[in-house]
């Protein structure tokens, strides 16, 4: 008995060693695939789009399944599978890596054209907070449709998601009191992080003006809680650098647009628009409310 017991632990001691090394993975299953392709071809048809080539990859980048859309140029097969594949291998959006170029980083076009098509219009395919895919498109009535298609026939999975929520389940609501906010202000915090969620709450503060800033996925809504301060929005970021993974920072903005903000203004900066506030008269608070 003394054997069979210790026999059976190492049993289930190996078990648990092998399982503390392994994960749970999802995979995209080609009828996943379809439904995919089924949902930009829905946006499409929708929103009148003159063609289209929609492209669908596992999260290897191999082709899962394709379907070109009438009236659309051949070589946008290619160029769809090449967006599916840059997205799904770097895990972000294709509009990321051509938007870095744009802003002077020349240098990632070297990068093989067998795992790099830095051209807007490819989205990774996300479930339950996996990549388990990519989608492309190539041949819409511009950069910013295809990108709009990708994201239709990704978002498949998070509407169903949405729509079988049950009460139950629903995210519980958050309440901050007065005092959690004022400390939070006090220091300029965030308030509420984006885990597991598609948007963060900042109580922002500035004394004195900033960097530019360009946000890849992020758009800011901007509340005016407290002060004055000089925006400027659009233009060209100088000396713009990747800090860290979707944010690019630089030096000042040329060109743009000049605002002045004030109490209780609002103003929404759409995702990869450059902002800078360049000025800052005394304590400047505000509420950000990032939406991804």
């Amino acid at each position: 008995m003394i054997r069979i017991t210790f026999t059976a632990l190492l049993v289930l001691s190996a078990a648990a060693f092998t399982n503390a090394q392994t994960i749970e993975k999802k995979a995209l299953t080609i009828e996943g695939a379809k439904r995919v392709i089924a949902g930009a071809v829905a946006y499409a048809k929708k929103n009148n789009a003159p063609g289209g080539v929609i492209a669908v990859v596992d999260e290897g980048g191999n082709l899962m399944a394709l379907e070109r859309l009438d009236g659309t140029f051949a070589a946008g097969a290619n160029i769809s599978i090449g967006k599916a594949r840059t997205a799904v291998l770097f895990k972000r959006p294709t509009k990321v890596f051509e938007d870095i170029i744009k802003n002077g980083r020349t240098a990632m076009v070297a990068l093989p054209d067998a795992f790099f098509t830095p051209l807007q219009g490819g989205v990774p395919i996300t479930i339950d907070g996996q990549i388990v895919g990519g989608v492309g498109v190539s041949g819409a009535a511009s950069a910013q449709q295809d990108e709009e298609l990708a994201i239709a026939g990704a978002n498949v999975f998070a509407d169903a998601k949405v729509s079988e929520m049950t009460p139950a389940n629903k995210p519980s609501v958050l309440v901050f009191d007065a005092k959690q906010v004022s400390t939070s202000f006090s220091t300029g915090a965030v308030l509420l992080d984006g885990s597991d969620r598609h948007y963060m709450v900042h109580t922002s503060r500035r004394d004195k003006p900033g960097l530019a800033e360009i946000h890849a996925l992020d758009t800011d809504i901007i509340y005016v809680m407290e002060g004055k301060a000089t925006l400027v929005t659009g233009g060209t970021a100088v000396d713009g650098k990747e800090t860290e993974p979707n944010e690019i920072r630089g030096s000042r903005i040329e060109g743009g647009i000049t605002q002045q903000l004030s109490k209780g203004q609002v103003i929404i900066v759409p995702n990869n628009t450059p902002h800078w506030f360049k000025e800052v008269n005394s304590q400047f608070l505000y509420y950000t409310i990032k939406v991804r």
